[in-house]
């Protein structure tokens, strides 16, 4: 199965607290340009798992301009930045034997780089910039993972 991990577009940096920091206008521009992206890329999603903070939740609106996503998406309040990897990973792994084949994941630093270390023991958890996307393959009979490719909206203007 493949689980791609996004971090959240930019963020203000003012509000009245962290949960409700809303995306700005690049933070907005940025997440549509990576789902046109991934549309280009022949990516398609079964399941999303999106955090509960504003930022992420306009995020992932934000992907679903340029991303056909199904109707199945869950809050998940396990995906703020201080949440457990683990029990991330282990959410994602009882998913794929659910049958889902194709995750988005749309959380924030530190945990998309944790979990993606998480879900592939070899790899040191990666620094995620805003928009950035992470595509893991995932073996659910080895129970391992692999990084196949990350990707950040700077990458794309090269």
């Amino acid at each position: 199965m493949q689980i791609f991990i996004m971090r959240h577009g930019e963020a203000a940096i003012d509000a009245a607290s962290d949960a409700v920091r809303p995306l700005t206008e690049r933070g907005q521009q940025e997440s549509i340009k990576m789902s046109q992206w991934m549309t280009q890329q022949n990516n398609r999603i079964d399941y999303v798992l999106v955090s509960p903070y504003l930022r992420a939740q306009q995020t992932f609106n934000a992907v679903k301009k340029g991303l056909a996503l199904p109707d199945k998406v869950e809050t998940d309040d396990g995906l703020i930045p201080g949440g457990n990897p683990d029990h991330v990973a282990h959410y994602l792994r009882a998913l794929g034997d659910a049958g889902y084949q194709n995750i988005l994941v749309i959380s924030h630093l530190p945990l998309v780089g944790y979990v993606v270390a998480e879900l592939c023991p070899s790899v040191c958890a990666p620094m995620f910039s805003t928009s950035t996307i992470a595509c893991v393959d995932f073996d659910l009979t080895k129970g391992t993972g692999s990084l196949l490719w990350q990707v950040s909206p700077s990458t794309l203007n090269q």
